[in-house]
């Protein structure tokens, strides 16, 4: 799919379908957060690749909502803020190479024809606890990954000329 379109046409899915997905395209949407471009290159990273058949009751902890857990799958990243590049003025890049690896997850996932939504709001005690992660592990995001039951609605977003700025 070329890129402007891939970018269109992805969205926030709700809805999945319980067709499963072949290992080959789940191996090719985890090589593209493998390959996304994390500061100083340093990977501080892990993927959590959850069967949602086998920990419905735990993902329910997680985030309660019925359709985060009926996708096949259910993708968890995790910040190693140990490992990660850290700025002058103390700033951890843990979150922001987490979002980056998930933002190159979920384009690939589209361009497969899969559905995701970023899920940010969960409950982030009831994911360590789950994921069973050493104390400079985070949590960060998550997103179901299968394939869309519902259809493409219209985005709304602003105007380009309410978020971008030029100076020069």
């Amino acid at each position: 799919m070329e890129f402007q379109e891939l970018i269109r046409q992805r969205h926030s899915v709700r809805a999945y379908k319980s067709k499963n997905i072949p290992q080959d395209v789940l191996e090719k949407v985890l090589e593209a957060g493998r390959l996304a471009p994390t500061a100083a290159n340093r990977q501080g990273f892990k993927i959590f690749v959850i069967k949602t058949g086998d920990f419905r009751d735990e993902l329910k902890k997680i985030y309660p909502q019925e359709w985060f857990f009926t996708a096949p799958y259910v993708i968890g990243i995790c910040g190693i803020t140990e490992e990660t590049w850290v700025r002058k003025d103390g700033k951890n890049y843990a979150d922001v190479d987490a979002a980056i690896v998930m933002d190159h997850i979920i384009l690939a996932a589209t361009d497969s024809g899969l559905g995701t939504c970023w899920i940010g709001a969960f409950n982030a005690e009831a994911a360590r606890n789950f994921l069973d992660i050493p104390e400079d592990m985070e949590p960060i995001v998550f997103t179901p990954l299968g394939y869309p039951a519902d259809e493409l609605r219209s985005k709304i977003r602003k105007p380009i000329d309410k978020l971008v700025q030029y100076l020069g």
